[in-house]
């Protein structure tokens, strides 16, 4: 039977979360006792006295070491949560008693980081001393990321990520797509192109299941056309931009802000065709639990303004 609340709360303390969140960082009990300074076998003791506090075995002990089992990894979500809070609530301190500073930890998708990197870039020229960390990933990851407390926000939809948690989101665009070839490749001077004459190139497709993947698999099909093979799937702008200078063939579909910064330094043409479909609305994103830091709120509010919006804390949606 499970422990009462009264009971864990008062068996549970900071060190136990500290290495449990160690643990799954390190992947190792010897790595997570020196990641938070205490000997290998006061690990292994503490380690019994949150079993003991919960009630229940958390680990399953192998010849290989120890591996969390599901009742493991929801005490290890949390502990992470309630530590990553009182990170926060420092951060928060140290920037009420200083009047600036803070930390921010931030996730967006490829289609999003010009318009977080620009706001970054603004905030930071009026805030010098905060830290902020920016993450890049599909929406899914991001939203698994939020859930277990390691973003304070996620520039990403929400609706494709698994909810683990309750979150609240704010609208801020839409990602409209742009295809793109080397600057030297047959169709990039060519005006008013359609789906048939890229059909015949090779592609470097986004990973499936992924909206920018299927956006093009369905204008493809609406244009009438076969799905096309892709030569090369990546989720990576960097590889991306790397493989069409190293082939001149290949065909590529980007977010169409990243598209146009990579155009505007010459790394790659934007072909002159029209596509109907977006990847759908990007959305700010947050635990619905999570009360934001002051300096998170200048960031959203940085956001809102390069898209001519103004950010009111009372518009969050769950």
């Amino acid at each position: 039977m499970l422990p009462s609340l009264t009971s864990i709360l008062s068996r549970l303390r900071l060190k136990h979360m500290q290495l449990l969140v160690a643990i799954e960082d390190h992947g190792s009990l010897h790595k997570a006792a020196r990641a938070i300074s205490i000997s290998q076998p006061g690990a292994t003791k503490v380690l019994q006295e949150i079993e003991v506090s919960i009630g229940m075995l958390l680990f399953e002990r192998t010849s290989k070491g120890i591996v969390a089992n599901e009742a493991g990894r929801c005490v290890t979500r949390y502990s992470r949560l309630i530590c990553n809070d009182i990170a926060h609530m420092r951060e928060e301190i140290t920037g009420l008693i200083e009047g600036a500073g803070g930390h921010i930890a931030v996730g967006a998708v490829m289609g999003a980081m010009p318009l977080l990197t620009k706001a970054v870039h603004e905030l930071r020229k009026e805030q010098p001393s905060l830290s902020i960390e920016i993450f890049e990933d599909n929406s899914g990851n991001l939203m698994n990321q939020l859930a277990q407390g390691r973003l304070d926000l996620a520039l990403c939809r929400p609706a494709m990520g698994h909810k683990l948690s309750a979150t609240d989101s704010l609208p801020l665009s839409d990602e409209p797509i742009a295809v793109v070839t080397h600057i030297q490749h047959p169709l990039a001077r060519i005006k008013r192109l359609n789906f048939s004459k890229l059909a015949s190139y090779p592609w470097i497709f986004y990973t499936a299941n992924m909206p920018m993947r299927r956006a093009i698999e369905r204008e493809l099909q609406q244009s009438g056309l076969e799905p096309i093979q892709p030569s090369l799937e990546t989720a990576s702008a960097v590889a991306t931009i790397m493989l069409l200078q190293q082939d001149p063939s290949l065909v590529a579909a980007l977010p169409e802000d990243v598209a146009r910064f990579f155009a505007q330094n010459q790394l790659v043409a934007l072909l002159d065709i029209d596509i109907t479909p977006s990847m759908g609305d990007c959305n700010i994103v947050k635990r619905q639990d999570a009360q934001l830091t002051p300096a998170a709120h200048l960031l959203i509010s940085r956001l809102y303004l390069n898209i001519g919006k103004t950010y009111d804390p009372d518009n969050w949606q769950g």
